[in-house]
């Protein structure tokens, strides 16, 4: 049979209103709002974790993070009342990537962009990938978003290049060079994650756009407590009240203009109607810490926190000839389905003792408005940086279960009444409060999911000084 291409672009750090076609009144994003209209927008799609190597694992290996082991981002380590959990600092060669799969079934196998799945010998090219470009053990770019880069994987290009430019460069010329031989592309742009950079006109066209809207006379940010972690102890966490950061406008747009000139090359050469693009986000936007680029409202918080702001992203995806242009679905999916999704896409029988946390929502992009899926499922032992604790969650239906390890806390949600979680239901529904808390436990024993354990040297007195 003739098998499609895959083009999965993986964003950085972008959250789930940060597309026009999800409703963000500031940033522009045409290319994406057209991929939108071709294909399929997903409303209830996760990442598997609210920060990136956990979700970037989940995704290779059809698993979730605590499966894996990956459940915090490579090199992070904090405490605060408790201390971390312990995780894998690396993706094991072990595991069956969605990449080798794909190899196996005669696909050119290329990874360009942003890998953070653990040093040598543990990049992509171990992992299935034909081709490596730029993807090393770095979470950001070390030297910034203009060349030079200094990247391991990927040679410097003029001084002042941008990074996103070149990524993409380098995508449309290895499709440009394809055999005719089927394709897979992980597109992993460093964008949007800090720094936030981008090139001066843009940053001066948003600049001009956000006066012209009265957005540089609003109430932009505000600040809460202290940091639970001991690093930052003596900092607070400071919330984004609306979108209207210039930079990360300019990084959004750009960004923007490149899918759409990679989109371009796919008809160009003749390849777009045999290929699926997928397009989704790591974990959610940078709301909270780090200058706070980006809003998710009417989402909670953001990257690093468990609720929704730091896990739902935006997914849209194009099949041509399979799903029909326009659609929509409040179907949740996860970043472990993307794997099973892809096997049926190109009719290969499934890995299931691989990819044993994902389920295919194929039928989903036929038309079908449910999945045969209980639960799904989050665990983040960890303090990250940008203000939120260490804790795990379930969603079954429309109710959405967090534990919160430091105290033992339960809060439970209708995410269909109470997208931004703002009336905690846990009190009030003891029964389905316990039957969530089961499932979840229920299913982190299932899992061997690794807890976080006091820290006996804690003391308040320390914070806030």
């Amino acid at each position: 049979m003739s098998r499609p291409n895959f083009i999965f672009i993986l964003i950085d750090d972008m959250g789930w209103k940060d597309l026009g076609c999800y409703g963000s009144p500031f940033y522009e994003t045409p290319s994406l709002d057209r991929l939108a209209a071709e294909g399929m927008r997903f409303t209830d799609a996760y990442a598997a974790c609210p920060v990136c190597s956990p979700t970037r694992a989940s995704f290779h290996t059809g698993r979730y993070p605590a499966t894996v082991g990956v459940t915090n981002f490579i090199g992070g380590n904090a405490r605060g009342r408790l201390i971390d959990a312990p995780y894998l600092d690396h993706l094991p060669l072990e595991e069956y990537t969605i990449a080798r799969a794909l190899k196996a079934a005669g696909y050119d196998t290329w990874h360009v962009g942003k890998w953070h799945l653990g040093a040598e010998p543990y990049w992509p090219d171990k992992h299935g990938f034909d081709v490596n470009i730029a993807g090393c053990h770095w979470g950001m770019p070390k030297q910034g978003y203009f060349s030079p880069w200094d990247n391991p994987t990927l040679s410097d290009g003029p001084d002042g290049e941008y990074l996103t430019d070149r990524l993409t460069d380098e995508a449309i010329r290895l499709i440009r060079g394809s055999d005719g031989r089927p394709f897979f592309l992980n597109l992993a742009y460093y964008s949007v994650h800090i720094p936030i950079q981008a090139k001066q006109p843009y940053i001066d066209r948003f600049t001009e756009k956000a006066r012209d809207l009265g957005l540089d006379t609003l109430p932009t940010f505000r600040e809460a407590g202290f940091f639970p972690c001991y690093h930052k102890r003596n900092e607070r966490v400071v919330h984004r009240l609306l979108q209207s950061d210039p930079a990360y406008a300019a990084m959004v747009n750009i960004l923007d203009e490149n899918i759409g000139r990679l989109l371009a090359a796919l008809e160009e050469t003749g390849r777009a109607a045999d290929t699926v693009v997928m397009f989704t986000s790591d974990n959610g936007g940078l709301a909270t810490a780090e200058g706070s680029p980006t809003c998710n409202a009417p989402l909670a918080d953001g990257k690093g926190w468990m609720y929704e702001g730091g896990t739902r992203e935006p997914l849209i995806v194009r099949w041509p000839g399979v799903v029909s242009p326009g659609g929509s679905s409040s179907v949740p999916v996860t970043t472990p389905d993307f794997y099973p999704t892809m096997l049926e896409m190109a009719g290969l029988d499934p890995v299931p003792e691989q990819h044993s946390d994902g389920i295919s929502f194929a039928s989903v992009l036929k038309g079908a408005d449910s999945l045969d899926r209980d639960a799904i499922f989050w665990h983040y032992p960890h303090y990250g940086n940008q203000g939120g604790t260490p804790g795990c969650s379930v969603r079954a239906g429309d109710f959405k279960l967090i534990e919160f390890f430091e105290d033992g806390r339960l809060e439970l949600y209708n995410l269909a009444d109470d997208i931004s979680e703002e009336n905690d239901l846990a009190a009030d529904m003891p029964q389905k409060r316990t039957e969530l808390h089961h499932m979840l436990l229920d299913w982190r024993s299932s899992v061997e999911a690794v807890l976080p354990g006091p820290n006996p040297d804690f003391d308040p007195a320390d914070w806030g000084s």
